[in-house]
């Protein structure tokens, strides 16, 4: 893996436990029984021992007044940590696809051992993360707000970057594979952008489309978090407190950043949704009858 700061930002982060870095703040198949008891509290983490950052999408309301069915979409980090506990829960809830963003080094270094038996659908690309070959030695002398700025600047990669599995996942959820998780190292970056990208299909309303994005201050826990390069750990430890704060956390700016090339798109959001990632009108329609309910 090349020592890019991308490639711990966006790829395998570094385990930071040693810096001291807290938490930053067809139709559809009738779901089991089991999941729905294990959802009737509708809490948006998922009770998992090894999880992180591992979220349910439903609950949110669309902009027609229906809401975002729960037990069906979930967006997680890294699987890596999960406990035996942790994949019988999985399994009670019914997860039956899984669209891993992680690259090939990420899933090397952090390999998921589903029980035998019981692993689920996995969907993964072979790839080597490259975003710019940016390094440590640039970032040393930067200050939180250049690092927010150039966090924002390299989002809007991630739609082209990721395009080609964000609409293979659309296609899971089309087919009903469901259950689906989705998932990278952090669950924040190219995960955040493929939930923002769902909710938007589902007709979230912006900012509630924001606000689950920066869940993942709250729920994202840089300490657990690995990385496949050693090189990679030691170039964290030599950035300044609010550079590292800007790329281990998630920012407003970040995600606008992508909402702006979404946005600006001839047609809009639809338009994009259509060109981009296949969806026709009658697939947004299909979309919010099976992932939404009144």
């Amino acid at each position: 893996m090349r020592k890019t700061i991308l490639a711990g930002t966006f790829g395998g982060l570094a385990a930071l436990a040693s810096l001291g870095i807290s938490a930053l703040h067809g139709e559809m198949p009738a779901p089991r029984q089991a999941q729905v008891q294990a959802q009737s509290k509708h809490s948006r983490a998922l009770p998992l021992q090894g999880g992180q950052n591992f979220r349910d999408l439903g609950g949110y309301r669309t902009r027609d007044g229906r809401t975002v069915r729960w037990g069906l979409l979930y967006r997680s980090g890294a699987m890596n940590g999960l406990t035996e506990a942790d994949f019988a829960y999985l399994d009670r809830i019914g997860i039956r696809t899984v669209c891993d963003f992680r690259s090939t080094d990420e899933r090397k270094a952090a390999p998921v051992r589903w029980p035998d038996g019981k692993a689920p659908k996995v969907f993964a690309d072979d790839y080597k993360l490259d975003m710019g070959g940016l390094d440590f030695r640039a970032a040393k002398s930067w200050n939180g707000d250049q690092a927010h700025r150039m966090m924002a600047s390299l989002y809007p990669r991630l739609l082209e970057q990721f395009n080609g599995q964000y609409r293979r996942m659309f296609e899971q959820f089309l087919a009903g594979n469901v259950p689906l998780a989705f998932n990278c190292s952090a669950g924040k970056d190219r995960t955040g952008v493929a939930a923002a990208l769902i909710l938007t299909a589902l007709d979230v309303p912006r900012e509630t489309v924001i606000q689950d994005y920066l869940l993942s201050n709250r729920h994202f826990d840089p300490r657990r978090a690995v990385t496949a390069d050693d090189s990679v750990s030691q170039g964290w430890k030599q950035l300044p407190p609010p550079v590292l704060q800007a790329f281990m956390g998630v920012d407003r700016s970040y995600i606008e950043a992508v909402f702006r090339v979404i946005d600006a798109y001839p047609g809009g959001p639809e338009a994009y949704l259509r060109d981009k990632l296949g969806l026709s009108g009658a697939d947004l329609v299909a979309l919010r009858r099976r992932f939404t309910e009144k």
